[in-house]
């Protein structure tokens, strides 16, 4: 995730600035004071512009940069210029495909990113806001709630238990290591939730973990390119997503979209305690090094 600079490592950065801001010497007040009151512009001006904005020298801005654990001043602003772009990408419209697909040489890039667009589309509008409401009060007030996949789709399985485990502590992925899901899920009961990944060809252990949990009595959540996959499986609720590839095989792209509402949706139910524990596996990944901030490149164990 930190590898990525978001919005919300914008607003960590932000919330850094004004945290440090009494500390700084004055030059570097004032070019913090500045990206605080303008992150916009910051995100968008040369170094020459937002110096001269912020009534500071080139090198004052370098040294914040530095300060905060970049190499340089593109490592600050990158951040802000990433969720500027992000914010604002939605409202850009698709003509850049069309002009792709128009030309010879990029038309079959054109044909394939659109393709992609069109599985994410699709894949959010199945995704309806009662669905992604009533999966949340399912996963919530769960007493004990298991995620789980297998091949290729355990990477999906992976994420979502990565990042959900700091909104829902007692979300549990299975398997871990090499037994299988059924063998992880012996205790599942009516007052538990199961949630499964799955795209065709359906997995066989998948397809058994849930039957398995159904039997339980367990709430079954279930992701998958189909509203049928197996006789006598019932879901209580099901998030089908487009996964219609250009290649030999399934796409994940919508499904991973789904997945990332379904996250934001279990974040913002989790409130502050959701907010404190994100905050603390920050720090503690701080502590730790477990992230690279610029300088000295990590030594490699011989």
């Amino acid at each position: 995730m930190e590898h990525h600079p978001d919005s919300k490592r914008t607003t960590r950065l932000l919330d850094q600035l004004k945290a440090d801001l009494d500390d700084f010497p004055p030059a570097l007040a004032e070019a913090a004071k500045y990206i605080i009151d303008n992150p916009a512009d910051f995100g968008l001006d040369p170094i020459r512009v937002s110096a001269q904005k912020a009534g500071v020298s080139t090198n004052s801005l370098v040294r914040l940069a530095t300060h905060l654990g970049f190499d340089g001043f593109e490592g600050l602003r990158g951040p802000f210029r990433a969720s500027l772009t992000t914010e604002r990408e939605g409202g850009l419209g698709l003509e850049w495909l069309d002009r792709l697909e128009q030309s010879d040489d990029t038309a079959r890039h054109g044909r394939i990113a659109r393709n992609e667009v069109n599985i994410i589309a699709r894949s959010l509008r199945l995704m309806t806001p009662e669905r992604i409401d009533d999966i949340t009060k399912t996963l919530t007030s769960a007493a004990a709630c298991y995620v789980t996949a297998t091949r290729a789709s355990y990477a999906l399985a992976y994420y979502f238990h990565y990042v959900g485990r700091m909104a829902l502590p007692k979300l549990d992925l299975v398997p871990r290591h090499m037994g299988t899901a059924v063998d992880e899920l012996m205790d599942i009961g009516p007052e538990d939730c199961l949630v499964a990944m799955t795209f065709a060809p359906y997995s066989a252990e998948t397809l058994q973990a849930l039957h398995f949990a159904q039997n339980r009595g367990a709430k079954l959540v279930l992701i998958t390119d189909n509203d049928v996959i197996t006789p006598g499986l019932q879901p209580d609720h099901l998030l089908q997503v487009a996964d219609n590839a250009l290649h030999p095989f399934g796409a994940y792209g919508g499904a991973m979209a789904v997945l990332d509402c379904l996250l934001t949706s279990l974040v913002d139910a989790g409130g502050e305690a959701a907010q404190e524990r994100i905050r603390t596996y920050e720090a503690l990944r701080e502590d730790t090094g477990a992230y690279w901030r610029g300088g000295k490149l990590p030594r490699l164990a011989k």
